[in-house]
């Protein structure tokens, strides 16, 4: 779970709000917050395993999110 939450602490461009409608780009990591509740048979059937991060592209430059993407993953 570790790297899916790194990435989501780490950048600065998204938003880290699981906000639907918003026109910001967002970006969350369902293991550890909406589906935290789950045993991890139950999170991994939901396609929310440890490294899946959900990303929601608003209106801020493509790459702007890509290089911010980039960076914290390194």
């Amino acid at each position: 779970m570790e790297a899916g939450v790194k990435i989501v602490e780490s950048v600065q461009v998204w938003s880290h709000l699981a906000n639907i409608g918003d026109t910001r780009s967002l970006i969350l990591h369902p293991a550890s917050t909406t589906h935290r509740q789950l045993t991890d048979e139950q999170r991994a059937n939901a396609g929310a395993g440890p490294d899946v991060v959900r990303l929601s592209v608003g209106v801020e430059d493509v790459e702007d999110l890509i290089a911010d993407l980039r960076q914290a993953m390194e």
